[in-house]
């Protein structure tokens, strides 16, 4: 990951029903959910939900497959992991300690 896909990533998720799509597509993670399904859980016009969607996919965080007559929308976890650790590859200053904490609140989800 670079600066660039960073702040393309970052801005992608700098808006609420992008982030709270992409959060809904982490938790339903890894069977993922079909466009209408998002749309109807989070309240949002198909058309806008669309348009979102393209937005996080060009960030590269969501990924779609289409499945019968629906596409399938997933978080593109990789992404995620990759995103995260871009923002924490310098934490500490060479002190693990510092970052203990951080390390103690991801780990409990996995």
């Amino acid at each position: 990951m670079d600066n660039d896909s960073t702040i393309l990533a970052l801005g992608a998720l700098a808006q609420t029903t992008r982030l709270d799509t992409f959060r809904l597509l982490v938790r339903h993670e890894p069977c993922g959910l079909p466009a209408g399904e998002i749309a109807r859980l989070l309240d949002v016009p198909q058309n806008t939900l669309s348009t979102h969607l393209g937005i996080l996919s060009r960030a590269g965080l969501v990924t779609s497959e289409r499945q019968s007559r629906s596409i399938i929308y997933r978080a593109d976890l990789d992404a995620l992991r990759e995103l995260t650790l871009f923002l924490v590859k310098d934490c500490c200053a060479g002190k693990p300690e510092l970052c203990a904490p951080l390390v103690a609140e991801l780990a409990p989800c996995c």
